[in-house]
Protein backbone atom coordinates (compact mmCIF):
# COMPACT_ATOMS: atom_id res chain seq x y z
CA UNK A 1 0.00 0.00 0.00
CA UNK A 2 1.79 3.50 -0.89
CA UNK A 3 0.18 6.87 -0.10
CA UNK A 4 -0.39 8.61 -3.09
CA UNK A 5 -1.27 12.02 -1.78
CA UNK A 6 -3.27 13.53 1.44
CA UNK A 7 -7.06 15.00 1.86
CA UNK A 8 -7.89 16.67 4.90
CA UNK A 9 -11.45 17.67 5.28
CA UNK A 10 -12.42 20.73 6.71
CA UNK A 11 -16.30 20.14 8.83
CA UNK A 12 -18.22 23.39 9.63
CA UNK A 13 -21.99 24.26 10.34
CA UNK A 14 -24.00 27.82 9.78
CA UNK A 15 -22.81 28.99 12.71
CA UNK A 16 -18.86 28.38 12.14
CA UNK A 17 -19.09 28.55 8.47
CA UNK A 18 -17.29 32.08 8.85
CA UNK A 19 -13.82 30.41 10.34
CA UNK A 20 -14.25 28.10 8.06
CA UNK A 21 -13.61 31.06 5.09
CA UNK A 22 -10.69 32.73 7.21
CA UNK A 23 -8.84 29.09 6.91
CA UNK A 24 -9.55 27.95 3.78
CA UNK A 25 -8.19 32.09 2.99
CA UNK A 26 -5.22 31.34 4.58
CA UNK A 27 -4.63 27.77 3.25
CA UNK A 28 -5.36 29.04 0.30
CA UNK A 29 -2.03 32.09 0.29
CA UNK A 30 0.46 30.08 2.52
CA UNK A 31 0.04 26.53 0.75
CA UNK A 32 -0.36 25.37 -3.08
CA UNK A 33 -3.09 22.91 -2.61
CA UNK A 34 -5.98 22.29 -4.52
CA UNK A 35 -9.26 23.32 -2.56
CA UNK A 36 -12.34 21.38 -3.12
CA UNK A 37 -15.31 23.31 -3.08
CA UNK A 38 -18.09 24.35 -0.26
CA UNK A 39 -20.13 21.62 0.53
CA UNK A 40 -22.95 23.29 2.44
CA UNK A 41 -24.77 19.59 3.11
CA UNK A 42 -23.53 16.06 3.75
CA UNK A 43 -21.90 14.70 0.40
CA UNK A 44 -20.27 11.02 0.83
CA UNK A 45 -18.96 9.84 3.83
CA UNK A 46 -19.25 12.94 5.74
CA UNK A 47 -22.11 13.81 8.12
CA UNK A 48 -22.07 17.22 7.94
CA UNK A 49 -20.85 20.67 5.82
CA UNK A 50 -17.14 20.68 4.33
CA UNK A 51 -14.54 21.57 2.11
CA UNK A 52 -11.49 19.53 0.88
CA UNK A 53 -7.87 20.38 0.81
CA UNK A 54 -6.20 18.24 -1.30
CA UNK A 55 -2.30 17.69 -0.85
CA UNK A 56 1.02 16.23 -1.84
CA UNK A 57 2.49 13.78 0.47
CA UNK A 58 5.76 16.24 0.83
CA UNK A 59 3.60 18.56 2.42
CA UNK A 60 2.57 16.77 4.98
CA UNK A 61 5.30 17.84 7.58
CA UNK A 62 4.12 21.31 7.37
CA UNK A 63 0.12 21.45 6.73
CA UNK A 64 -0.74 18.74 9.00
CA UNK A 65 0.74 21.02 12.24
CA UNK A 66 -0.73 24.19 10.85
CA UNK A 67 -3.68 22.93 10.94
CA UNK A 68 -3.25 21.58 14.22
CA UNK A 69 -2.78 25.23 15.47
CA UNK A 70 -5.05 26.83 13.41
CA UNK A 71 -8.54 25.06 13.08
CA UNK A 72 -9.83 27.83 15.22
CA UNK A 73 -12.02 25.01 17.11
CA UNK A 74 -13.23 23.46 13.99
CA UNK A 75 -13.17 19.51 12.99
CA UNK A 76 -10.56 18.10 10.49
CA UNK A 77 -10.42 14.88 9.15
CA UNK A 78 -6.90 14.47 7.76
CA UNK A 79 -6.49 10.99 5.60
CA UNK A 80 -4.11 9.20 3.03
CA UNK A 81 -5.45 8.31 -0.57
CA UNK A 82 -3.92 4.14 -0.81
CA UNK A 83 -6.76 3.33 -3.05
CA UNK A 84 -8.55 1.75 -0.32
CA UNK A 85 -11.46 4.98 0.61
CA UNK A 86 -12.51 2.54 3.84
CA UNK A 87 -9.12 1.95 5.38
CA UNK A 88 -7.91 5.80 4.32
CA UNK A 89 -11.39 7.17 5.98
CA UNK A 90 -11.12 4.98 9.19
CA UNK A 91 -7.95 3.01 10.47
CA UNK A 92 -5.13 5.04 8.54
CA UNK A 93 -7.21 8.51 9.31
CA UNK A 94 -6.26 10.98 12.00
CA UNK A 95 -8.72 13.61 13.64
CA UNK A 96 -8.06 17.18 14.39
CA UNK A 97 -10.57 18.26 16.96
CA UNK A 98 -13.83 15.67 17.06
CA UNK A 99 -14.33 12.37 15.54
CA UNK A 100 -17.66 12.59 13.73
CA UNK A 101 -19.41 9.76 12.94
CA UNK A 102 -18.59 9.31 8.82
CA UNK A 103 -21.35 7.55 7.05
CA UNK A 104 -19.02 4.29 5.36
CA UNK A 105 -21.62 2.78 3.18
CA UNK A 106 -21.03 5.82 1.08
CA UNK A 107 -17.10 4.77 0.04
CA UNK A 108 -17.05 2.59 -3.16
CA UNK A 109 -14.99 -0.06 -1.49
CA UNK A 110 -16.99 -0.31 1.73
CA UNK A 111 -19.92 -1.19 -0.74
CA UNK A 112 -17.78 -3.74 -2.85
CA UNK A 113 -16.80 -5.15 0.78
CA UNK A 114 -20.22 -5.56 1.92
CA UNK A 115 -19.57 -3.54 4.85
Amino acid sequence: MTITSYHAHVYYNEKTRHRAGLIRKQIESAFTVKMGRWRDKPVGPHPQAMYQVAFESNQFGELVPWLMLHRDGLDILVHPNTGSSHKDHTANAIWLGNKLGLCLEALDDAKEAGS
